[in-house]
């Protein structure tokens, strides 16, 4: 009885598979599984995590990871990615189904396509091409969560914890974020930004407008803290990232009366910091700002923090360069070393190993009629591979 051919898998049909599964964060709707399969398929261990915990909005949410490795011996190259998406926005508006994976004039239609279904199964097919042809050295691992659109609590961030904490080694990994900007390849990125939100809550008294004496405006208090912090120059930059910058994103007091001084005053802030700053360093100034102007003021001024991530920069060296060689090798294009962005979960990963992204075009990302052609998936491909071989390579030598 002859061996069963080798499974090659088409990045095309399992990008379809993926995207007919309708995984808006936290839901799974049976991503996971679809992916679990191929790669039982192809030999790997896999090992779902579940974790529990707020799921954005207030709500509880139950998000599925997997990481999933191949081989036990060293070097592990590692493959990370996300099956969530966002929502789709008007279905109406599309062009096609944004869930049924519809391919039209050799365009695929879908949310996912690019971010992130269509990386993943690029991935997937170029390590079934690899494996066609023998073992490769090393081991080959996948980290992919369930939750990267949404608050992030409960992904990446947790995986990574959980195997740093039983050990476990990868010594380089491969984020398929759409970080090409115009054509395939043209930008990988080696750094990300950190991100801190900031509330901030002014406590005042209420009362009538005629009668000031009797009331305590926090309005002011408010416009004053927001124009001190404004002004602050954060950095003037830092190696190969734009300077940071604090951007005051809501101002809120909700008072609908015209005659009324309001009680509270409420606004909020984002920070995108470079690696001059921590996420620590920031809430110790923006603290130490507020208590200023409250001693100035004598109300009462509240802040809540939450860092997202730190700002992380992988240095150019073997791992970049290989990558950096395999698309040139491949595409003719050698791409471009950026930290430009918002953020992704290679701000976790870089706790673990080296990190960078390479994948698809992203100029449809988030947007209806969310589209890759056909062509790129399979180009794509042939990327990943090259990838694979070289990474592998050099960290073998």
């Amino acid at each position: 009885m002859s061996a069963a051919p080798p499974l090659v898998v088409d990045p095309a049909e399992l990008t379809r598979d993926l995207i007919r599964r309708p995984s808006v964060t936290p839901a799974d709707a049976g991503a996971m599984d679809t992916l679990q399969r191929i790669l039982t398929d192809l030999g790997f261990t896999c090992r779902r995590m579940a974790f529990e915990g707020p799921g954005g909005l207030g709500a509880e949410a139950r998000i599925e990871n997997l990481y999933a490795r191949r081989g036990t011996a060293s070097p592990n190259l590692c493959f990370a990615g996300h099956t969530d998406v966002v929502p789709t926005g008007a279905a109406e508006a599309w062009s096609a189904d944004p869930f049924e994976a519809e391919i039209r004039d050799g365009i695929l239609f879908g949310r996912g396509a690019v971010d992130m279904k269509g990386g993943i199964a690029a991935w997937v097919a170029a390590v079934s091409q690899i494996l066609a042809q023998g073992e490769p050295e090393g081991s080959l691992s996948f980290l992919i969560t369930g939750d990267e659109e949404g608050p992030a609590l409960h992904g990446t961030k947790r995986v990574v914890e959980t195997l740093m904490a039983e050990g476990e080694v990868i010594d380089a990994c491969v984020v398929g974020e759409p970080s090409s900007q115009s054509r395939l390849g043209d930008m990988i990125k080696i750094g990300r930004r950190g991100s801190l939100n900031t509330w901030i809550t002014v406590h005042g008294k209420q009362g009538h407008v005629a009668y000031p004496q009797r009331a305590a405006n926090p309005a002011p208090v408010l416009v004053r803290l927001l124009a001190r912090l404004d002004a602050h120059a954060l950095d003037a930059g830092y190696e190969a990232f734009q300077p940071s910058n604090l951007e005051i994103t809501t101002i809120d007091i909700g008072n609908p009366a015209t005659n009324v001084i309001p009680a509270e005053a409420r606004a909020r802030l984002n920070i995108r910091f470079n690696p001059s700053h921590t996420g620590d360093d920031l809430i110790a100034w923006l603290n130490g700002v507020a208590g200023q102007v409250q001693a100035e003021t004598g109300l009462q001024i509240s802040l809540e923090h939450l860092c997202s991530g730190n700002a992380f920069l992988t240095p150019h060296g073997d791992f970049v360069t290989a990558v950096q060689d395999a698309v040139e090798a491949e595409l003719d294009i050698r791409p471009e070393a950026s930290t430009t962005g918002g953020t992704s979960d290679a701000r976790f990963i870089r706790a673990l190993c080296p990190v960078l992204e390479l994948g698809l075009v992203g100029q449809t990302m988030h947007q209806i009629d969310e589209r890759v052609p056909v062509a790129e998936l399979h180009a794509l491909t042939a990327v990943y591979r090259r990838v694979i071989e070289r990474v592998l390579g050099t960290l073998v030598r």
